[in-house]
């Protein structure tokens, strides 16, 4: 489903967004189709700091959807935050906490502050390439309260996750299993890291809940020149 050619959906985003795209995995043309690999969207500060992520493919409404809530969500950030920078992370994060519960059930408290931690570039918390080469630091979401039993929506919410694109289980700090999808695990991991650099998220977004391998390898095109084995049956060769 090709959301960006829906004429709404570009007149939007060309409206509040610069867009751009960049390959970050590698996949297999074979006879013009591909195979494998996915995608991600994000919604970035001018800076590079990430707002919002949709996780796969989806329809144009869902695009305009999301589009929608990032201008609104930063303008109201803005509002509330008043030039703050602390603040307006704050906000942001603890909005996609809100919309883990709201939408997908589960409850987590937002980090609302970065501690410091030393990012070791070969170590078993970072992505890497075939080659070994790091690319990516492994982000750890906020970890899960579990949803409020008391409130009806969050387990409706529940039994409708099971159903998500991607839905798997994980568990929460008290040992509970529960369901969440690709989307509701973007909201997850950014009520802890909504205003990173999009350098350090797209390799657990990709990885992690797209379940996809980061690469810089270039794409595969199984006989990329078929005129060339055509023309050489003509002549009688093999």
């Amino acid at each position: 489903m090709n959301a960006l050619a829906n004429p709404e959906v570009g007149k939007y985003l060309n409206e509040y967004f610069v867009c751009s795209f960049q390959k970050v995995a590698t996949f297999r043309i074979v006879g013009g189709q591909k195979q494998g690999g996915n995608v991600a969207s994000y919604f970035c500060a001018p800076d590079g700091r990430v707002l919002h992520v949709i996780a796969g493919p989806v329809d144009a409404a869902t695009m305009l959807h999301e589009a929608k809530w990032v201008v609104e969500t930063t303008e109201k950030a803005m509002d509330d935050a008043k030039g703050d920078g602390a603040k307006f992370k704050a906000i942001f994060r603890t909005a996609h906490a809100e919309r883990l519960k709201n939408e997908h059930g589960l409850t987590v408290e937002p980090v609302t502050f970065d501690p410091l931690v030393d990012q070791d570039p070969t170590g078993a918390l970072t992505y890497n390439d075939p080659t070994g080469h790091p690319l990516a630091p492994k982000l750890p979401p906020p970890p899960v309260d579990g949803p409020d039993v008391t409130i009806k929506p969050a387990m409706a919410a529940q039994l409708r996750e099971a159903k998500a694109e991607g839905a798997r289980a994980l568990m929460d700090r008290r040992g509970g299993r529960w369901q969440l999808g690709n989307q509701g695990r973007v909201h997850m991991l950014m009520s802890g890291h909504a205003m990173d650099k999009i350098e350090t998220i797209y390799g657990t977004i990709f990885e992690d809940i797209l379940g996809e391998k980061i690469s810089t390898k270039p794409v595969e095109i199984v006989n990329p020149f078929p005129w060339v084995k055509a023309e050489a049956k003509d002549r009688g060769e093999r």
